[in-house]
């Protein structure tokens, strides 16, 4: 009996992992609607009656075109998630789209519920991502060409940048329908209502100015 506590902590282990990711569908497609009377909540989306589903539920077009880079970042994120991509719903799965012109960044930013598998398809990209506290956040990076590919784990703080003399395109693949994304300039010093000065002067170890200078500056977002 005394190595009982120790089999529910394995259990719980185990289920906390299962749970990591998006859960398995229990169906063949569902895709998702914003009509509440004609489907079924599932994962945070509604499905459709699968009977009335068609061919245009699984094709997204949004990728046919480059993103607007004339932006302060240069660069465009277009992303194929389920809000865009009502076909996704419940299939653990999705994409987006990278436009980086001369210098474009994609900044330090996370996806919460996704790992992101990213392919160069034109250009030269310095790619890299920081791994956490617990690996003293070690910077693991990359210089990129046509046709490489690098994966960046689920969670962790990472980025783009176009660093060759010719427009960048990627397209990434991420583990799930809804990854999210978290930019971390816009988020610590652009919320809403603002993050309290005293807060961040001494996170950031910077006078209670440069902090003030920083969350009056317009945070734009690629995405």
């Amino acid at each position: 009996m005394k190595y009982l506590p120790i089999s529910f902590l394995i259990l719980a282990l185990a289920t906390a992992t299962a749970f990591a990711y998006d859960p398995s569908p229990l169906q063949d497609i569902c895709v998702a609607t914003n009509d509440l009377n004609s489907g079924v909540f599932v994962n945070g989306k509604f499905c459709k009656d699968p009977k009335q589903a068609n061919a245009d539920d699984f094709l997204f077009m949004g990728f046919r075109n480059p993103g607007n880079t004339a932006n302060p970042l240069g660069s465009k994120v277009t992303p194929a998630f389920v809000d865009q991509f009502p076909g996704l719903n419940t299939l653990g799965i999705s994409m987006a789209r990278l436009d980086f012109a001369l210098g474009g960044l994609n900044p330090p930013h996370t996806h919460p519920r996704g790992t992101e598998v990213l392919v160069v398809v034109e250009g030269t990209l310095l790619v890299g991502f920081v791994t956490s506290n617990q690996l003293n956040n070690t910077l693991f990076t990359k210089v990129l060409y046509k046709g490489d590919v690098f994966v960046f784990p689920i969670g962790l703080i990472h980025f783009q940048l176009n660093i060759g003399n010719t427009y960048a395109l990627a397209f990434a693949g991420l583990s799930s329908q809804n990854p999210g994304v978290i930019t971390i300039a816009n988020a610590v010093f652009g919320a809403k209502p603002p993050i309290s000065a005293d807060v961040l002067t001494k996170a950031f170890q910077v006078d209670k100015k440069v902090v003030d200078y920083l969350q009056a500056q317009f945070w734009y977002d690629n995405n």
